[in-house]
C-alpha cells in the first residue's frame, strides 16, 4: 500500500522530469523544503519506482553539473541591476 509521502515522491519526479526543473523550483512547486525533496527523490523513490528514480537521477545530475552556472549568472544579474 502507497503512502502519502511515496504518492509525493512519485509526484515530485513527474514534474521534475515533464518541467525539467530543479529541485528548488521543485519544492516551492509543491510547498515542501528542498530537503524533502532531495530526500524523497534520492531515498524514498528508489524503492517505490525504480524506473521513474532511473529518469529523475539522470535530471538531478545534470542540474547538479550545471549550478554553478546558473549561480553566477544570477550572481551576475544582481550586480548589473537587473533583479
Amino acid at each position: 500500500m502507497r503512502t502519502n509521502i511515496e504518492e509525493r515522491a512519485q509526484d515530485l519526479a513527474a514534474y521534475i522530469i515533464e518541467h525539467k526543473a530543479t529541485v528548488r523550483s521543485a519544492a516551492k512547486q509543491f510547498g515542501v523544503s528542498k530537503s524533502t525533496v532531495h530526500k524523497d527523490l534520492t531515498e524514498r523513490l528508489p524503492h517505490v519506482n525504480p524506473g521513474l528514480y532511473k529518469q529523475v537521477r539522470k535530471l538531478l545530475d545534470i542540474n547538479k553539473a550545471e549550478r554553478h552556472i546558473r549561480g553566477g549568472l544570477a550572481t551576475r544579474k544582481k550586480f548589473r541591476g537587473e533583479a
